[in-house]
């Protein structure tokens, strides 16, 4: 008989493979969107900005010329909307580190503490990646690195480095631009938990007085503000374990700081997105959502295969990145084997569903003030993205378990009818197994025509979807036909 094969849309990554059982467990390259599984955009190189960036923002000025700046561990960089790069670096800048560094090693711990051959203890000092916070100030650019701590303002001038803002804390760990234009120093002072913002509409009067709305605040936490992000008529300010949003009140408070959430803190400083009307990042084990009233953890169905495989060490590397034109949120991580962000993790918040990847992104910008999202790769260049079609990779989705009947018998697949737009623009392979833990028969791959005949027999099968490189193939609910052999 023919059974209809409808898997739900996303992957299914948590517990055991059998788990996943009826759904897509692991891909690379692929989404579902609105439904119907498809591969992800391609991108090209736009321009090179040289060194690992972490941290971008893109805005046009007040004649609509668009630029986006970006960081490094020890530059700052600016390309007009024609691909001319600028170094703005400012002078003095104290520069930081590629990456992460723990030092567990001669000195960094307690002689004698810790047992051969396991992993050291976390006793020793902590230095984080060096990322970049950067916002628009109307037409001029903002920037802090973690690294350096001071604020610097950039006027448009390619010839002229960004310059130290007059008046402003330093050894501060970020700097975000509200929406009534209050500039937040994060952590200013060298107080991981203060909050100091300037006079509204004048980025240079720091002084609390009368006769400005200049001020400070010292959040209630036993953990280090992480970044800030918009969400409508409020700011978010994330902790390495809570959420506070910060509300405008006007004289004489200025601003009200409230606890909107615990045990939710940030991974890394780039770990948000702002998204529509909510904020959604990812933590130290779990994702989080904020809708404008409190924190909601949202359940994932990828989250152990994430964070079972991820490099702790070099966590402070996570960057969020929004891609509006399909509902998701994207993060790049290192996984275990690497240093440097490698794979990917995206969230269609308006679907509910999750996929996973590999791909090499540092930072990156969703389209707005350019056509495309600018995504930075860690070879230095910056990429539109979501252009055409994938070359040189082949995305591709596989099944978990696929059991006919109750899996209490043994079936032969004969035939296999494809539902694809266009079809001949995937390849099928199926693969089999008498037992959840047994050897794995492989048996295609296979161009789909209708029907397919294939022979594939087992307990259990799996498929695979490969799209054909450089082809914008969508991938349906197809049918197979089995027959039941018995029991062994």
């Amino acid at each position: 008989m023919y059974t209809d094969l409808i898997l739900p849309p996303g992957q299914y990554r948590n517990g055991t493979d059998m788990q996943s059982a009826g759904r897509w467990r692991d891909g690379n390259l692929v989404r579902w969107h609105e439904g119907t599984m498809q591969p992800v955009g391609g991108w090209r190189q736009r321009t090179e900005f040289e060194g690992k960036c972490r941290g971008c923002v893109a805005w046009r000025d007040e004649i609509r010329e668009r630029r986006i700046a970006a960081g490094t561990a020890g530059a700052l960089k600016v390309s007009t909307g024609g691909g001319v790069v600028y170094d703005i670096t400012p002078a003095g800048l104290v520069a930081g580190l590629v990456d992460a560094r723990l030092n567990t090693g001669f000195g960094g711990g307690y002689f004698g503490s810790g047992t051969y051959g396991n992993a050291r203890p976390d006793n020793g000092n902590y230095t984080e990646a060096t990322t970049w916070s950067l916002s628009a100030w109307g037409e001029y650019l903002l920037a802090c690195s973690v690294a350096d701590g001071k604020i610097y303002q950039w006027e448009l001038d390619g010839a002229v480095p960004a310059s130290q803002l007059s008046n402003a804390p330093v050894d501060n760990l970020g700097v975000f631009v509200t929406a009534e234009r209050f500039v937040f120093a994060l952590g200013a002072s060298g107080d991981p938990r203060q909050i100091k913002w300037s006079d509204r509409e004048d980025n240079t009067e720091w002084t609390p007085a009368t006769t400005n709305e200049a001020g400070d605040y010292r959040l209630e936490t036993n953990g280090q503000i992480m970044c800030a992000t918009a969400v409508p008529g409020q700011t978010l300010i994330l902790t390495d374990r809570e959420a506070f949003r910060a509300e405008y009140l006007g004289p004489p408070f200025v601003h009200g700081f409230e606890r909107v959430g615990s045990a939710c803190g940030a991974i890394s400083r780039q770990a948000v997105a702002s998204v529509g009307s909510q904020a959604i990042w990812m933590g130290r084990n779990g994702f989080f959502a904020y809708l404008g009233g409190g924190v909601e953890p949202i359940p994932s169905e990828v989250s152990d295969y994430v964070f079972s495989d991820m490099n702790m060490a070099q966590a402070s590397k996570v960057a969020a990145v929004a891609n509006e034109q399909f509902n998701e949120v994207w993060w790049f991580y290192p996984s275990a084997a690497s240093v440097e962000n490698d794979r990917y993790v995206s969230y269609n918040y308006a679907e509910g569903h999750w996929s996973t990847g590999e791909m090499a992104r540092t930072t990156g910008a969703d389209q707005g003030a350019f056509r495309y999202p600018l995504w930075f790769g860690s070879d230095g260049f910056v990429y539109d993205q979501e252009v055409g079609q994938i070359t040189g990779a082949e995305p591709f989705a596989e099944s978990g378990p696929l059991r006919m009947g109750q899996g209490n018998g043994v079936f032969s697949a004969t035939q296999f009818i494809p539902d694809e737009k266009t079809q001949g623009q995937v390849q099928l392979t199926f693969k089999s197994r008498l037992y959840p833990n047994g050897d794995e028969a492989e048996t295609g791959p296979f161009s789909a025509a209708e029907p397919t005949n294939i022979r594939v027999t087992g307990r259990q099968i799996r498929l695979q979807v490969e799209g054909v490189a450089n082809t914008d193939w969508r991938f349906g609910a197809p049918s197979i036909l089995v027959q039941q052999r018995g029991r062994r």
